[in-house]
């Protein structure tokens, strides 16, 4: 039987959303190929893998043990993907377009041979083959493509796909030891060190109030951030701002930053330039504030406030948290 292989991706022990988000997927094309859903965790074993992962719809989840997994490696992960690939019959082998996502699915492609499709929007089958939709020119353009060799490497950018509980769906975990060459393991992730305070990440955050150079100082960045806590939301930031040293790159928001497709997106003071529109253009619901009325980010904009970010934040900051009180 062939099997749509996903890489179900972990962070500190913890199994992230956009696992069940590929493993949803992977089980709405998984009939129409004639396949199974091989679920595949790589790294320290989660305990309560099989309970949270079933309801999404993996015919089989299989725990990739080895030492020199521990901790993410791209080339130990290529290496033990491959080893599995090779024995699994693939149909197609998907990916979250995640920053482990983007480093890992063109080694893999690459190393198997076959082409990948990155940061997909739709999935569907038609005639057998994998038909793929995905932004390109950043953004601008949606590109339709139809997979013609046997399988190929797809990554799904986190947020459009959403989890969908399949009932009675129960399965185990069963262990998968894999052989590494550790010689060709050239780097390896020593320590990792999680900002202070850190929230939830942007890729996964279902609201975000992102600040742009509308908002003149680093020191204002404080109204971004109350505004951010009032409604329970995640902070980005433009590029410029990064640039400036006002935030950090982890909070980047763009084409050079991170892809993000919220629920609600804020957009305060940020123009909209085409390499912002990229990472946040999917977004369900875009507010932006910009005191230029020609600013491009209103475009897009499902709301807009024209007006002083300074002056307008507090004022909408002051408005949600009367309207939670009533």
């Amino acid at each position: 039987m062939s099997n749509i292989i996903v890489l179900c991706e972990t962070k500190q022990g913890k199994i992230r959303t956009v696992a069940k988000e590929a493993l949803s997927a992977a089980r709405e094309i998984a009939e129409d190929l004639g396949a199974k859903v091989l679920g595949v965790l790589i790294g320290p074993s989660i305990a309560n893998a099989a309970e949270e992962l079933a309801p999404f719809g993996p015919d089989r989840l299989m725990a990739v043990t080895h030492p020199a997994l521990e901790k993410y490696s791209t080339e130990g992960y290529t290496q033990a993907l491959a080893e599995i690939i090779n024995s699994e019959s693939p149909v197609a082998v998907i990916f979250s377009a995640t920053a482990m996502g983007k480093d890992l699915a063109p080694r893999v492609a690459a190393k198997m041979d076959k082409p990948l499709l990155a940061d997909c929007t739709e999935l569907m089958v038609e005639d057998g083959h994998v038909h793929v939709v995905r932004p390109i020119y950043a953004g601008k353009v949606l590109l339709r493509a139809a997979v013609q060799s046997d399988w190929a490497v797809l990554s799904l950018r986190p947020k459009i796909f959403q989890p969908k509980p399949v009932n009675g769906s129960t399965v185990s975990v069963e262990t998968r030891d894999v052989a590494l060459d550790e010689s060709k393991i050239r780097a390896k992730v020593v320590e990792i060190k999680q900002e202070s305070g850190a929230t939830v990440d942007l890729t996964e955050a279902d609201f975000i109030v992102s600040g742009g150079r509308g908002m003149k100082a680093a020191e204002n960045f404080t109204l971004i951030e109350e505004l951010a806590k009032t409604i329970g939301a995640t902070v980005g930031a433009s590029r410029a701002v990064v640039d400036a040293d006002w935030r950090p790159h982890s909070d980047q928001v763009g084409q050079t930053g991170k892809t993000v497709s919220p629920t609600l997106y804020i957009a305060v003071g940020i123009s909209g330039a085409v390499q912002h529109l990229a990472g946040m253009s999917s977004s369900k619901v875009i507010v932006a504030v910009n005191k230029d009325s020609e600013a491009p980010i209103f475009k897009v904009a499902t709301y807009g406030i024209v007006g002083d970010a300074l002056k307008i934040v507090p004022v909408l900051t002051e408005a949600i948290k009367q309207a939670k009180t009533e």
